[in-house]
């Protein structure tokens, strides 16, 4: 006697599956839960990234005492670049950041930059304009910190834990894969801000 399975099964609990162009793909497919998964870490890693970028604003100019010591916020008379460029002791570069250290200039360039690529990751837009200037301010402090070295230039050991692949490539690579994946249209705003008429006739500003 053949025995005929039922070819409704129970499924469980399961939730809508959206594709890239915002369509809803069949729960069953396992294709788009993959990339629903991948959607979601993404969305979770811009947040995440537009808050390490917030926090350094915050602190910066309000000064909370953890890498900004309480009344030496931005707020406070305190500049947000003479410490750390001030301090570079290692690089080509070593006598270029000391000058701009302290710079008003270079105070307002760092803390816009720092506010907008926050913003712009946490909200989900313009996420290639973050990508560009994340990536210009990584590797400036990069080169400020220059991993490659061993000795400062006192000849104290640098301590670079490696010469190459510190946390601001990391960073960097991150916030182009956030760009070039459209994170911002997960838990953000970027198809909202993808249909505006200006961001559709300049693709640079998605």
């Amino acid at each position: 006697m053949a025995v005929h399975q039922s070819t409704h099964r129970g499924s469980g609990f399961r939730l809508p599956l959206f594709r890239r162009d915002g369509a809803v793909s069949a729960p069953g497919s396992v294709e788009a839960g993959a990339l629903t998964v991948r959607a979601c870490v993404f969305a979770s890693a811009r947040v995440l990234m537009g808050f390490v970028f917030l926090w350094a604003f915050v602190d910066k100019t309000f000064g909370f005492g953890y890498a900004t010591v309480s009344g030496k916020g931005w707020v406070d008379g305190g500049s947000p670049t003479e410490g750390f460029l001030g301090h570079v002791a290692v690089g080509p570069m070593e006598s270029t950041f000391h000058s701009w250290a302290g710079a008003a200039w270079a105070d307002w360039l760092f803390m816009l930059g720092l506010l907008g690529i926050g913003l712009a990751l946490t909200a989900g837009v313009a996420l290639r304009l973050a990508a560009f200037a994340g990536t210009v301010m990584m590797a400036l402090m990069w080169v400020a910190e220059w991993p490659p070295a061993k000795h400062l230039s006192d000849g104290s050991a640098s301590m670079s834990t490696n010469p190459f692949a510190d946390y601001h490539v990391v960073y960097a690579v991150v916030l182009v894969a956030l760009a070039a994946v459209s994170a911002g249209n997960v838990f953000g705003l970027g198809r909202l801000w993808a249909r505006l008429p200006v961001v559709r006739d300049h693709a640079w500003l998605r």
